[in-house]
């Protein structure tokens, strides 16, 4: 017990001590400068390539890699993930859904830390066929998420489906599926050039990271997962986490919407851990039944889902809702200053910072309680988390709770 609290108070405390140094020193500022000269430069070397690949344009081209990035959008992983729950593959769900919110944080924090644009359209041409696509337009380019978020979790899969089934020996099966997982790679990172979206350097810069998270993963994954199942003082370690989390996230040049994706998903890695941890041993252990077997037949599953999905987002609507409610009561009660960007309308347009306004996201903790000079806070942070914990943890606790009443 105490050698278990000793690494959640050293890790704590070491990201606490990260916030305050690299706000005393500047290092985001300096690691930019650094930085984002050369990115630039290769970005406006780049534009040739993408010229040329362009060239090729065809609306057929047009439909198959726009659908093939919103396969691995950040919206697709949200609608993917409860249904992998509920076939009863719980390990591999909760260990894709930590993985994605670990690759989500570390590639938003190098986009933000970076700041290097995307390729100037025009000449470029920039294909957005979605409403997500125009949000991601909005970010920073280095590194591709779109590319860093398949290599980590085709490799995953793989190693998931290579590891857990009798096929771990065939060569053959192996050879197969590393070529698929390749293939599908390789496919979305053409086709972000394709689009217009990155640049060569975005796609080499997000294929790089994603291996090493990816190796990463590997290693750690197995200690992780024994950690949220049957580990001590698991729910307030990870709300510390996610804290903590949102305070080191780095401060971009201008705002992009990173910082909004990095809340929610570590809003879903809190509820799930949360959930899991309290139900492990009720709905999440490994002789759960799953789909197509005679304990979980698919008509069941349909059933499932028609039960489940109304449940989470009647559950994300009431946790926004509450949110809504508490956070400005609990702010005022501590006296702490807010407005809101969008959520709570009066709030909206409140006093604040020039310095605030301009810059969004982060910087939060050191101004907090070191400087001060920063008059309010964004509420809609804090609402944004709580309601996407609680989406969460309905995914994994709520609802497999209610299927167990109904007998699904």
């Amino acid at each position: 017990m105490e050698s278990i609290t000793g690494w959640q108070v050293i890790s704590l405390c070491g990201i606490a001590l990260w916030v305050v140094i690299s706000s005393i020193f500047n290092v985001t500022q300096k690691l930019r400068s650094l930085i984002q000269p050369w990115v630039c430069k290769r970005v406006i070397t780049d534009t040739p390539i993408i010229m040329k690949i362009q060239k090729y344009q065809h609306r057929h081209l047009d439909a198959l890699f726009s659908g093939l990035s919103c396969v691995v959008s950040v919206p697709f992983y949200t609608a993917f993930l409860p249904l992998l729950f509920w076939t009863g593959h719980c390990k591999l769900a909760r260990q894709m859904t930590l993985l994605i919110a670990f690759c989500d944080y570390t590639g938003n924090c190098i986009k933000d830390v970076v700041s290097a644009p995307r390729p100037k359209s025009p000449p470029v041409r920039r294909v957005t066929a979605t409403k997500d696509e125009e949000d991601n337009a909005m970010e920073y380019g280095l590194p591709s998420s779109h590319t860093l978020n398949t290599v980590c979790l085709s490799g995953y899969l793989l190693h998931y489906v290579l590891a857990y089934t009798e096929s771990n020996d065939d060569v053959f099966i192996k050879v197969v599926g590393f070529t698929i997982a390749c293939l599908f790679v390789g496919l979305v990172g053409l086709g972000r050039i394709y689009l217009g979206m990155h640049s060569l350097i975005d796609i080499i810069g997000g294929l790089a990271l994603g291996l090493g998270i990816l190796a990463i993963w590997l290693a750690v994954s197995e200690y992780i997962d024994n950690f949220v199942v049957s580990g001590q003082n698991v729910v307030s370690f990870w709300a510390a986490l996610s804290f903590l989390l949102l305070f080191a996230y780095p401060t971009p040049e201008f705002p992009t919407p990173s910082f909004e994706y990095h809340t929610a998903f570590n809003g879903v890695a809190l509820g799930i851990v949360t959930g899991i941890h309290q139900t492990f041993h009720q709905f999440h252990h490994e002789n759960v039944a799953r789909v197509f077997s005679p304990q979980l037949t698919f008509p069941a599953f349909v059933g499932r889902l028609l039960l489940g999905i109304p449940t989470i987002l009647l559950v994300k609507f009431c946790s926004k809702a509450l949110a809504k409610w508490i956070l400005p009561i609990l702010a005022n009660t501590l006296g702490i200053p807010i407005r809101s960007t969008s959520y709570v309308p009066t709030l909206i347009g409140m006093p604040a910072d020039k310095k605030s306004d301009k810059i969004k996201q982060s910087g939060y903790l050191q101004k907090l309680f070191f400087f001060s000079n920063q008059t309010s806070f964004d509420v809609d942070t804090g609402i944004r988390l709580f309601q996407y914990t609680g989406l969460a943890w309905s995914v994994v606790d709520l609802v497999p709770s209610v299927f167990f009443h109904v007998g699904l």
